[in-house]
Parts: C-alpha cells; sequence; structure tokens
C-alpha cells in the first residue's frame, strides 16, 4: 500500500495546499502555468511544502512530456540521456518544451549542472529544480541566471489543519475509520509545517492503534513518537530542533552548550555548510556590533570550510561556535532592519530629499537634484550636519545603542556629532 503522503498527493493547483503567493488567484506562478508559457525556474523551500507535487501539477496542467532525475542517484550520463531523449519527443510534441525536474539539484556537480547549460538554453528542456538549500550557494551562477528562483514557505497551521481534514475525510483508508481529533497541538509542533512529516505522523497514530475508534490528543501523539525514536533526521523534527538548541546556546553565551549540540549534528550527518551557513547568521544577528570580528570570522569559517572539506572542517566549526558563544552579544543591527522595514510599510514610498538626488542630466540639474549637497569630508572631522532621513521622518531614531563596550563607543562618536538625534 502506499504511504498516505502519496496517497492524498494533488493532482491539481486547486487541491495544492499552501504557497498561496505563488499559486493563489492572480499569483505569478498560477498566471504563468495558466497562460501555458512557463520559464525555467528553481523551487527553494523546506522539505514537506509541495516542490515535487508542484513540479508534476505544471508537467499534467500543460501535458507536457515529464522527465525526472534525483540529483542523489544520477550522473552526467543520466542529464545527457534525458536530454537526447527530450530532443526526440519535442518532434512528435511541438506544443512545448518536455519538463526536466530535477530533485535535490544542490547536490549536482558542477560539472553535472554544466550539463544542463545548453538544453535549458536552447529550449530543449524546460527545467524546474528543488532544493531545500540556497540556491545562490548551490547552484552554479551560469545556470541560476537561466532560471527563476521562487521561494516556498513552511505551510502554516491553517494549511496544516486543512490537510489533516483531507486525510481523515477523503483518504479511502481512514475515512472509515472513527477518528476523534481532540488536541492538535503536537501534531502542528512535531510536524514544523511540513506536509509529508504531519501525514507521516498520523499514519503512525493510527496504525499503531488496534481499535477502531481512534483518539488523537497532544499525549498520545507524543507517546507514539517517543515509542518510535528515530535517528537524527536532516529533513526532520530534530533537524530543526537541534539547530534550533545549538544557535540559543550562542546567544546565551553558553559554549559548552553550543558544542554539544555543534557534535550531536556532526554526528548525525548534518551538512557542514548548513551549520556554517546558521554561524554567519548568528554572528550578525546575536553578536552583532558587540563584537563585529564576530561575523568576520563566521565568514571565514564558511569559506575555510569549503576549502578544507570533511572531517578537518569540524574543527573549523568548533571554533567559530566557541568565539561566537563566548562573545559579547547585541541584536541592534537586527532590530534596527526591522524597525525600519516596518517604517518602510507603514510611510510607503517616500521622496527622496532634492540634495541628495544625483543630477546627471541638465534637466536635472534645472530642477534643483543634487543643490545644496554638502560634501561630508570638506569639514572638520569629515562631517556637517544635514537631512539625510525624507523630509517626513526628520529626526526619527531607528538603531538603538546597545549597553556593550563596542557600541558605547559608536554611541559617544555619534552623540558628539548629532547631540541628541539619536537619543543616548
Amino acid at each position: 500500500m502506499q504511504p498516505l503522503a502519496e496517497r492524498l498527493r494533488p493532482q491539481s493547483l486547486d487541491e495544492y495546499i499552501g504557497q498561496k503567493h505563488l499559486v493563489g488567484e492572480h499569483a505569478i506562478l498560477r498566471q504563468m502555468i495558466e497562460s501555458g508559457h512557463i520559464p525555467s525556474f528553481i523551487l527553494w523551500g523546506p522539505p514537506g511544502v509541495g516542490k515535487t507535487t508542484l513540479a508534476k501539477i505544471i508537467a499534467n496542467k500543460l501535458k507536457r512530456p515529464f522527465y525526472t532525475l534525483s540529483a542523489v542517484t544520477s550522473g552526467v550520463k543520466d542529464v545527457r540521456e534525458v536530454i537526447e531523449k527530450a530532443k526526440q519527443s519535442r518532434l512528435f510534441n511541438p506544443g512545448g518544451n518536455p519538463i526536466l525536474f530535477i530533485d535535490e539539484i544542490h547536490r549536482f556537480s558542477k560539472s553535472q549542472q554544466d550539463s544542463l547549460l545548453g538544453a535549458v538554453e536552447n529550449g530543449t528542456i524546460t527545467l524546474i529544480g528543488a532544493t531545500t538549500e540556497n540556491p545562490s550557494f548551490e547552484v552554479i551562477t551560469p545556470l541560476l541566471s537561466r532560471c527563476q528562483v521562487y521561494v516556498l514557505k513552511s505551510l502554516d497551521d491553517s494549511d496544516l489543519l486543512e490537510l489533516v481534514s483531507r486525510a481523515f475525510n477523503t483518504d479511502t483508508e481512514l475515512k472509515d475509520k472513527k477518528v476523534i481529533l481532540q488536541e492538535t497541538e503536537s501534531l502542528l509542533r512535531y510536524s514544523g509545517g511540513d506536509a509529508r512529516k504531519l501525514l507521516n505522523i498520523i499514519e503512525l497514530v493510527v496504525n499503531s492503534t488496534a481499535e477502531n475508534v481512534i483518539t488523537f490528543t497532544n499525549e498520545i501523539v507524543t507517546n507514539r513518537l517517543q515509542q518510535n525514536p528515530m535517528a537524527y533526521d536532516k529533513d526532520g523534527e530534530m533537524h530543526y530542533d537541534i539547530i534550533s538548541a545549538f544557535i540559543k546556546s550562542i546567544r546565551g553565551s553558553d559554549p559548552d552548550a553550543a558544542i554539544y549540540w555543534l557534535a550531536r549534528m556532526v554526528a548525525g550527518g548534518e551538512d557542514p555548510k548548513f551549520i556554517a551557513r546558521r554561524l554567519v547568521i548568528s554572528a550578525a544577528e546575536d553578536v552583532g556590533l558587540a563584537n563585529p570580528n564576530a561575523l568576520l570570522l563566521a565568514n571565514a569559517c564558511f569559506d575555510a570550510l569549503q576549502k578544507i572539506g570533511w572531517p578537518e572542517g569540524r574543527i573549523i566549526l568548533a571554533e567559530a561556535t566557541v568565539y561566537l558563544a563566548a562573545s559579547p552579544k547585541s541584536n541592534s543591527a537586527y532590530l534596527a532592519i526591522d524597525e525600519a522595514l516596518a517604517l518602510v510599510e507603514k510611510t510607503g514610498n517616500l521622496p527622496v530629499p532634492l540634495h541628495l538626488r544625483n543630477a546627471p542630466t541638465k534637466l536635472m540639474k534645472t530642477l534643483n537634484y543634487g543643490t545644496n549637497y554638502l560634501y561630508s569630508h570638506n569639514y572638520p572631522n569629515n562631517f556637517v550636519k544635514q537631512q539625510f532621513l525624507p523630509d517626513a521622518l526628520q529626526e526619527t531614531s531607528i538603531w538603538k545603542v546597545q549597553n556593550n563596550s563596542a557600541e558605547r563607543k559608536l554611541g559617544d562618536w555619534l552623540q558628539g556629532l548629532w547631540k541628541n538625534r539619536f537619543g543616548f
């Protein structure tokens, strides 16, 4: 019997759950699909959010020949064979390019990705790639420039609950059973926005219950999962729990705990580059301006890891982990950009003050673009007070100095320049 996740795989966009920003009414992907014209693109998102399903729906909707390769098991030879098949199929299907779907495209080597370039460029195939990793890091630039990138999001609680309802009301194996859904918090928490994970948990609970009446409570779901312990799952709940514990230990300045959770990930086979990227994020988000060298070291860690490889790379990750955990902490830059984004959303596209505008043409000069701009380097201390924010936001303070020696030094310098502007 097929797993529940496969039995419930949607066959059309109307059955597809989630990703409304891409396939909802008037959304970009839906419009392209309905027009019958799609470019090559890459779907980037976490596991279990519908990347493979969406590719299959597109092929079915457009009635195109559909070829699938897994980057885990396929090589350059397999790519070339599929491209040759695609060339032949175009002779009998002039209505559109065959679709080549490559799952986990981030696992393709540079030479494997290179072998796709010509076929994508000349339209022999329309490529749809799926990846859980950032394409900017994992896909070669020439291929990335030929593809759009669409970001898929983890399913929210309403999406997951809709999927639960569909499972119990439409699946032939489940709808004959009497299901009492008393509580859903554990179902939602353990699934972590992953539809496949959610359906696997439902199937586990159902199959481990001999009675025809099946009650779902938080306690029952938790107990069933604890009775079926899994090894470290890079795509599952433990993956997200452990990386969460790792980052929170760094944020909490506990190098012992941080290095322990790092060891758990290393022993479990986690992708080292995933860990390194999270260290770079943590250096900016949690250490921030309290120790600006942290970002330099974390970025050096990422670069060195790619040069050195494994297993020695674990030492590089350990050095960065301990350094970040032992550093003073500040999230002032993180708070500042979020506050600025909220301000932009609230105030809209405020005009740039005339004196800050560039004036490359005579017309712009006659309109006073750039007039009265004061060049800072012509003044003492390379500073002169003038307006840089839009008129409606003059004197607005966004970045707030936090109480650490590095930021206090920056704050004292700005205080001397701007006096009370920043509210120090």
